[in-house]
């Protein structure tokens, strides 16, 4: 058994446990020794089958006989029964959801059994107990008398692991499966990707160890020993695919940006407004990467209304004024990609208010039409031209600016002089078409990338570890502040009449459902969530009938999505019911009031986001957060929203309350449970981050490191392959 044989080569496996399998992404035997246990479960103490008590954990010795497998009479729910029997007598075992035990172990096999015991003192049974097959010379208080293998395979360990599952493959399978693996050695095949000078360095078991303590711990010391350093392992080979990227970025040569501090003072001498603190220091940090010796890679961090564009407009700025290397005409190019339609139109305007004083074309590209500032024939306003004649001007250099959504990096759009590409809500691009972006021009452009979800400090170290990170942890004066509701259900009528108020007084509202459609009606007692189809239709004929409500969701064709939110921006609609593909990318700064259906359903982080929606202007906001349910954790996440404002500490309390995957996302990033884990530990991350851009420092292939270069480069070909 090799660790990269398929698991379907020495286990025979039901094409219902190989779809399960599939599921889980567990396809090697090397996917299943890393599929860790969830948690651990303390074993009974030693009895014997005549003196068990109803409700205590027990560890049995003795044969294992008479199973069958059949439906119970009345809910037809699957059951396997079996007889345990020692010296002293005999007890009832079931295995509920578990045909294969029948087959699983011979008849009169000799085994360990832990579980549970239920029913009452004169019949008692225990149900799903773990089991293992042992060698009969194993008895209570002797143990095994057995010599121990070579790695210490205790069969009587202290604890039992309990796998996560999916139908079809329980947590017993994973373990009987996986001892069956270390038993047959296939783990010592395992190379280490952490060196050994780190291992010792941090106290680290090697791979071979680390996977039997963790599959067969002999105590809790061990198991947490080896989940510390599969926690390093994965954050560490993350951090060196990173220290990688960034070290081929700082490889290139950069277009070179001069005057960066005299032009970036006249721009901010031509606004209105005085920027905050964090924006000019933002400025200031974009401005030292535009003078150095490589490429900018830079994510800016900004929380909802802290001013993020006129950041990247400074930056514009003073890119525009720049000139091609070895010209005196002409300028450099900007490109700015938005997620949506009407954000990049948004965009579009708001550059256009920046830099109507200048003689430069600013350019918009998107799959409805293109467009172009200033016009001919009006200089103070866009026109729309053909997409073959701007497509011309943007490649020979005419158009110094342009915004668009993903139509930019379609293969006809071509750049003269590239020198700055901005993402904005970057998370909703996938990493491959980010770097499609950057390659649109001869030479590598400065790449400055922006997101208004707050992100811990831990977590954007480590999916972002090849980017420099500036944070804009302040608002622009003059900002409204939200007000935030907690909202019982005998206080949704008064609820309905704040929002009608507001709408009365010329204002919109957005209403936020965690779902689209209506669940199924057989399941309606196990989901409650309301959908957005039934709320739009409930609250235009019996709450607000007098107004326009309006549905978007994201099972919506794209056209159907940007001409409902233009109707909202222009006033058509006035109640916008939504899932939370509102979350990003919709700025109506005259909507000022939102309801949040089954408000528990959502991260802190990503409610934070959505009442964001309703603080864009100086009308007082206000957010009503409607939870189905009213559970301790929930209602103490939603009180935190109710007191405070701070996006970066409610994304702080995320992390720690739900972890990283409730915050980003887990499958966009790929990150596993015991690496959300590891994000809540600010030194194990800032280790494995030194630890890596050292060694890729040292040895930027990786050459002397092959199994983390592999490994590496597989995390590396996932972010690529978004």
């Amino acid at each position: 058994m090799r660790e990269n044989d398929l698991i379907a080569r020495h286990f025979r496996l039901t094409p219902v446990q190989t779809a399960a399998l599939r599921k889980l992404g567990l396809i090697t035997i090397r996917d299943l020794l890393y599929h860790f246990p969830a948690r651990y479960e303390a074993q009974g103490s030693d009895a014997s089958a005549r003196e068990l008590v109803p409700g205590t954990k027990v560890t049995l010795y003795g044969t294992l006989s008479k199973l069958k497998a059949k439906k119970l009479w009345k809910s037809r729910r699957a059951v396997t029964e079996g007889w345990f029997e020692d010296a002293t007598g005999r007890v009832k075992c079931m295995w509920f959801n578990q045909p294969y035990i029948a087959s699983y172990v011979s008849e009169g096999s000799f085994v360990r059994l832990a579980g549970t015991v239920g029913g009452s003192g004169k019949s008692p049974y225990i149900a799903n107990p773990e089991f293992e097959v042992v060698p009969r010379g194993s008895v209570p208080n002797g143990l095994f008398v057995e010599e121990a293998r070579s790695q210490k395979l205790d069969a009587r360990s202290s604890v039992l692991p309990v796998y996560p599952e999916s139908r079809g493959v329980t947590s017993l399978w994973f373990y009987h499966a996986i001892k069956r693996i270390l038993e047959d050695g296939a783990h010592k095949e395992i190379a280490d990707p952490i060196p050994e000078d780190i291992r010792k360095k941090y106290h680290l078991p090697d791979v071979w160890t680390a996977l039997v303590w963790t599959h067969a711990p002999e105590k809790n010391e061990h198991a947490e020993a080896a989940r510390k350093r599969f926690a390093f392992e994965e954050i560490f080979i993350m951090q060196t695919a990173r220290a990688q990227e960034r070290a081929l970025n700082d490889a290139q040569a950069p277009f070179l940006i001069s005057n960066g501090e005299t032009h970036a003072e006249k721009f901010l001498a031509s606004i209105n407004f005085p920027p905050t603190r964090a924006q000019s220091c933002a400025i200031v940090d974009i401005l030292k990467d535009f003078s150095g010796s490589h490429p900018m890679a830079r994510l800016l961090e900004g929380d909802v209304g802290s001013g993020k564009t006129l950041v990247a407009a400074a930056a514009a700025y003073t890119v525009v004024h720049s000139r091609p290397t070895g010209r005196t005409s002409g300028t450099l190019q900007v490109a700015y990609m938005a997620p949506t339609e009407i954000l990049a139109t948004q965009h579009f305007q708001s550059f256009i208010e920046y830099f109507r004083h200048l003689p430069i074309n600013i350019a918009l590209i998107t799959g409805s039409g293109c467009w172009k500032f200033p016009s001919k024939v009006s200089r103070g306003k866009p026109t729309a031209i053909s997409r073959v004649q701007l497509l011309k001007w943007v490649e020979n250099g005419e158009i110094a600016m342009v915004v668009g959504t993903h139509a930019l990096i379609q293969k006809s759009v071509k750049f003269r002089n590239l020198a700055l590409a901005i993402v904005d809500e970057q998370h909703k691009f996938g990493t491959k078409q980010r770097r499609a972006l950057t390659k649109k021009s001869s030479y590598a452009p400065h790449f400055l990338s922006m997101t208004a979800t707050p992100i811990p400090r831990t977590l954007a170290l480590t999916l972002y570890g090849d980017l420099d990170i500036s944070v804009l942890d302040e608002l622009p004066p003059g900002r409204a502040k939200v007000t935030t509701r907690i909202i019982k259900k005998e206080d949704r009528a008064g609820a309905y009449e704040s929002v009608r108020r507001e709408l009365r007084e010329g204002r919109q509202a957005f209403v936020v459902c965690p779902r689209i459609e209506e669940p199924d009606p057989e399941k309606m007692n196990a989901l409650q969530a309301k959908s957005a189809k039934a709320e739009a239709k409930h609250l235009q004929k019996d709450v607000f009938p007098e107004f326009k409500v309006g549905l978007l969701h994201g099972a919506m064709a794209q056209k159907e999505k940007d001409h409902c939110m233009q109707e909202f921006a222009a006033g058509k609609i006035q109640v916008l019911v939504a899932t939370s593909v509102v979350e990003v990318g919709l700025n109506v700064p005259n909507a000022t009031v939102m309801m949040i259906e089954g408000a528990e359903r959502f991260g802190l982080a990503q409610l934070h986001q959505l009442r964001g929606r309703i603080m864009r202007s100086s009308h007082p906001p206000h957010c009503f957060l409607l939870p189905e349910t009213f559970g301790q954790v929930s209602s103490k996440r939603l009180r935190a929203l109710e007191k405070s404002s701070d996006g970066f500490k409610l994304a702080e309390a995320d992390l720690e309350t739900r972890g990283a995957g409730d915050l980003l996302g887990r499958r966009q990033w790929g990150i596993s449970d015991i690496g959300m884990e590891a994000l809540k530990n600010p030194r194990l991350i800032q280790a494995a981050r030194e630890e890596a851009f050292a060694l890729v420092r040292e040895d930027p292939a990786l050459r002397r490191y092959q199994e983390l270069a592999a490994r590496a480069a597989s995390v590396s070909g996932a972010m690529h392959s978004e």
